[in-house]
């Protein structure tokens, strides 16, 4: 006899307690101060249901009461807050010429902010070695301030499927590496989970969680390092596409004639925008920053060719951009990286080029904006990560 388990199941009572704490304390984290009876209200959970996931979060030191409020009908009521003072957790990114890593406490907080050389010629095993000895002075730091670490994320300039895997990063020169594993070995099984994603889709959930544009629903982030990649968030949602490659927006070709990309085709979006387009040369990791400076302070005396260039990159920026915008027509596509001190000149390039090429009337009322968090987006991410993963009910247990 054939059996189907592909209906409805019953729900373990373990798993619907654990749904439900998380409710609660993703509307605690959004809310509040709020109370108990606000929680009820807004959730659908009776009270002395809200009352026992209270008690428990208390318990796990996720939630915590901050005294009484009189701001209301009826008697005071005690109001609640965020805790979470226990735990970290850390993001990393690992980039070509440096590795950054942010642990922030469960409200979002930053405790920790550090970046670190590296060095994007070494091999995957030198490169797991030097970015496992950072992560361990980081857990190291939270372990001496007594945090119980919730978990890791790392951010990769590559495809990364969706086992973690990263399968092809070109400018680390990395090919077919269990990241995730090999880092669980170097860290001894550290006991917190790990995980692995591209650093545009980080950058992304980062932008989403804490950025000027938190809590949009169809969101892209464009990264602005070497490579241009776009993390992707439509309904709310993280986009990986089937296998996790989903993003690669900069091998997009506009022009069959144009100069020739890193990946072997020409006229890529990555050739015709990337820093290598606005800097006229394919600059060293160490030189970069410095020549942007210098293409900041060229472009603010008004130096003709300065801003012919970034003119022109913007323009072809703005032809990526219009192709997202018809395409997924987000609320927002943000600018980050090294297109953020540059953005005073590309942005008036890429508007024009949307405005000639986006179907929808105004843009679809799509906004491209430069980032306000910074080069450390992606490990902002990927604390980000660690947190939504507790939203949705993995929580650590009682201390």
């Amino acid at each position: 006899m054939i059996t189907s388990t592909t209906g409805p199941q019953p729900a373990d009572f373990a798993d619907v307690r654990a749904t439900n704490l998380a409710v609660v304390l993703r509307f605690v984290r959004e809310h509040a101060p709020c109370s108990r009876a606000d929680i009820a209200a807004s959730t659908g959970l009776n009270k002395a249901t809200v009352s026992s996931l209270v008690a428990d979060l208390i318990d796990r030191r996720l939630v915590r009461e901050t005294g009484l409020t009189e701001n209301r009908v009826g008697r005071p009521a005690t109001m609640l807050v965020l805790d979470g003072s226990p735990y970290a957790a850390i993001g990393v990114e690992i980039n070509v010429d440096y590795v950054s890593a942010v642990a922030t406490d469960l409200a979002g907080e930053r405790l920790l902010t550090w970046r670190r050389s590296f060095g994007g010629g070494e091999s995957v095993n030198q490169g797991i070695a030097s970015v496992g000895a950072i992560i361990r002075r980081v857990v190291n730091r939270m372990a001496k301030e007594e945090r119980q670490v919730l978990g890791l994320a790392v951010a990769v300039p590559g495809l990364v499927d969706v086992q973690g895997a990263v399968r092809i990063a070109p400018n680390l020169g990395w090919r077919d590496a269990d990241l995730g594993g090999d880092l669980a070995k170097a860290l001894r099984d550290p006991g917190f989970p790990i995980q692995v994603d591209n650093d545009a889709n980080l950058a992304a959930l980062a932008e989403q969680r804490f950025g000027a544009h938190a809590g949009a629903s169809d969101l892209v982030y464009l990264t602005g390092e070497i490579g241009v990649g776009a993390g992707i968030i439509l309904d709310g949602r993280l986009r990986r596409g089937r296998r996790g490659f989903s993003g690669e927006i900069g091998h997009v070709q506009l022009d069959p004639d144009g100069p020739g990309c890193h990946c072997g085709r020409r006229g890529c979006l990555e050739a015709m925008a990337g820093i290598g387009a606005v800097l006229g040369k394919d600059p060293s990791p160490a030189e970069i920053q410095v020549e942007i400076e210098e293409s900041v302070r060229l472009a603010r005396a008004g130096d003709p060719a300065t801003l012919a260039t970034l003119e022109s990159v913007g323009r072809s920026l703005g032809k990526g951009v219009s192709i997202l915008a018809n395409l997924l027509n987000p609320e927002v596509v943000i600018l980050g990286g090294y297109y953020v001190p540059l953005a005073p000149w590309l942005l008036p390039a890429v508007q024009d080029e949307m405005d000639d090429r986006v179907i929808a009337a105004g843009s679809g009322d799509c906004q491209v904006v430069a980032s306000t968090l910074g080069h450390d987006a992606a490990a902002l991410g990927g604390a980000a990560r660690v947190l939504d993963s507790i939203d949705s009910g993995r929580l650590p247990r009682v201390p």
